[in-house]
């Protein structure tokens, strides 16, 4: 098994399971991508197999056809299984033509159901937010249940088609783009740096974020003005040292610390102290995580865009880390990771088990989540601020109880030097391990 280990790892890394021109995807065994899909999903079910092994050739078929119809489609692309790296969902198909993107979900069924029509809207609405090798082009969402025949309908702008229809559409969507806009790069489309939020979408979510009546969020405003400066101050000396820097953030439930992580992502100083990655800056130095899937959904929920949608600046911990961790060769876009509920980090035996499926290489690393995400912020370019927010006097879980104790080791254990911020009653974990020497930072309350 050991030396199949990098194979594996690179077809991962590749964000897709497959991805080949129509010409040699009309003419491979199916077998082969078969083989491959298995390869990108280690866990994959029977049925998850089963349906890519009925699906296949199909898609085979339509590609087939859609050359008939037009030669030059020989030069389209497809990729199956694409991963969105924001929160790590996979889309079924995603067929690149000189123009346009058009992401294809099937359905085992005669008639979608509105989840159905919801998350093939949700993969459309990503790439169009967040991905830019599709800004300014069009990107189209079929929703193929495939036991249907013929054009079904369009609810939403989801065009919903029997699979005899597949081909027709691209070609109609091909000739409709043709002349629109610039051949589109599948490399560059398939590249770890073209997946970040547009301009457009991170300053419409600053500006909901300002504007927006957060009730529940904004009423500590006033009394979290002194953390909010202390962190611009921190951040603004990591960059002039070229260095690393954890700040911890302690109070009790109420006291505001979720509005000073999402003040501290959501401020606009960042963009003029971000450094370029592979050639482009950020659009989006920050990030607010949080393993409480709850308050993640009501965070995005309050503060999406006119699109819908509120994952410019708020994510899940558990895709984030799931994403990058021990994963080396991606990089971050963002400086600057609030991390909610610090003192409730997994250690490793829970890492473990909620990775294992994720990322099976990373479940047997012996990593805590602290030691995940110190080592993801080592890894951006010059500088990075990791934040974390203690909650005090909360019931702690199973998995949880190593609490700051593995901030402490995560910083101890690192390749890289961090300078620590701690209110002064919070400090003793990190002396007890030899950090000397760490600034105070002040409590404040809500």
């Amino acid at each position: 098994m050991a030396e199949n280990v990098p194979a594996i790892t690179a077809i991962r890394e590749a964000r897709r399971g497959w991805s080949s021109s129509f010409s040699r995807f009309r003419i491979v065994e199916s077998r082969e991508v078969l083989e491959s899909l298995k390869q990108f999903v280690p866990d994959a079910g029977e049925p998850q197999i089963r349906a890519w092994r009925d699906s296949i050739p199909p898609l085979q078929r339509e590609v087939g056809e859609a050359i008939d119809t037009r030669p030059d489609a020989s030069g389209f692309t497809t990729i199956l299984e694409y991963e969105l790296p924001l929160d790590s969902r996979r889309a079924d198909v995603v067929v690149l033509t000189k123009s346009a993107v058009i992401v294809i979900e099937l359905k085992g069924k005669t008639t979608p159901s509105d989840s159905d029509i919801d998350q093939a809207a949700a993969y459309g609405r990503d790439l169009r937010n967040y991905h830019a090798a599709c800004e300014g082009r069009l990107v189209e969402v079929l929703l193929v249940p495939t036991r249907a025949r013929g054009v079904v309908d369009s609810p939403r702008g989801i065009r919903v088609v029997g699979p005899d229809q597949v081909d027709a559409e691209i070609c109609r969507i091909a000739v409709a783009t043709d002349a629109d806009c610039p051949e589109i790069d599948p490399a560059a489309f398939l590249s770890e740096e073209a997946y970040r939020p547009l301009p457009t979408i991170v300053q419409a979510a600053r500006e909901l974020f300002f504007t927006n009546d957060l009730r529940r969020v904004h009423r500590a405003h006033a009394s979290t003005e002194p953390a909010v400066e202390y962190i611009q101050q921190v951040v603004r000396r990591t960059v002039e040292d070229n260095g690393r820097s954890l700040v911890l953030l302690a109070g009790t439930p109420g006291s505001g610390k979720t509005l000073v992580g999402l003040r501290a992502v959501h401020a606009q100083y960042l963009d003029d102290l971000s450094v370029n990655v592979a050639g482009q800056k950020t659009t989006s130095p920050a990030v607010f995580l949080s393993g409480n899937g709850p308050l993640v959904e009501v965070l995005q929920y309050e503060l999406r865009d006119a699109e819908g949608d509120g994952k410019a600046f708020v994510r899940g911990m558990f895709d984030f880390v799931g994403n990058y961790g021990a994963r080396p060769t991606r990089i971050p876009k963002q400086h600057v990771m609030v991390f909610d509920e610090a003192q409730r980090a997994f250690d490793a035996e829970m890492v473990a088990e909620k990775y294992r499926r994720k990322n099976p290489q990373a479940a047997t690393a012996g990593l805590t989540q602290p030691m995940l995400l110190t080592d993801i912020a080592a890894r951006i370019p010059e500088w990075s601020v990791l934040i974390g927010l203690v909650g005090e006097g909360q019931h702690i879980h199973k998995g949880e109880e190593g609490g700051l104790e593995q901030w402490a080791d995560a910083i101890k254990k690192s390749d890289k030097d961090w300078n620590v911020y701690v209110p002064p009653h919070l400090a003793k974990a990190f002396l007890d391990r030899g950090l000397a020497g760490i600034p105070e930072l002040r409590t404040w309350t809500g």
